[in-house]
């Protein structure tokens, strides 16, 4: 897109800056429907591949193993306990619902050996993309 904006005014109109825009757009598009069809392959829906995402991008950040079929079931957990709490329209503003989401989300990574190890860092990140993820989705 940046290419396309920052071309020059005479280029304008110029078949290769078109077919080369249209090549790229198309390789964009085609990677988003392969993300977007990934996570079908996995028995999971798009929200839990949020949060599978989520996960997996924290064990590589904080540079710790867990087993791929553990993750795609700690996804759907999680992705059913912020469901749960997040359900009324006023979650966000209300300190007691982010409590019971915090507490709710520490038990259930406790429960499945999430991190591996203890990092404070990697519950505050959960429960900030679990957040945004909610405030954002509209729901």
């Amino acid at each position: 897109m940046n290419k396309y904006n920052e071309r020059d005014e005479k280029d304008v109109l110029r078949s290769e800056v078109l077919e080369g825009f249209s090549e790229e757009m198309i390789e964009l598009i085609k990677a988003l429907h392969k993300e977007r069809d990934s996570f079908g392959e996995m028995g999971i829906d798009l929200e839990e591949k949020s949060f599978y995402d989520i996960l997996k991008t924290l064990a590589h950040k904080y540079d710790f193993e867990y087993p791929e079929d553990k993750l795609i079931k700690l996804a759907r957990e999680v992705k059913t306990v912020v469901d749960d709490k997040a359900k009324y329209t006023d979650w966000s503003q209300r300190d007691d619902i982010k409590a019971e989401l915090k507490v709710a989300l520490i038990l259930l990574l406790a429960e499945n050996g999430y991190p591996p190890v203890d990092r404070d860092e990697v519950y505050k990140e959960i429960f900030e993309q679990a957040e945004n993820f909610k405030k954002y989705r509209g729901g």
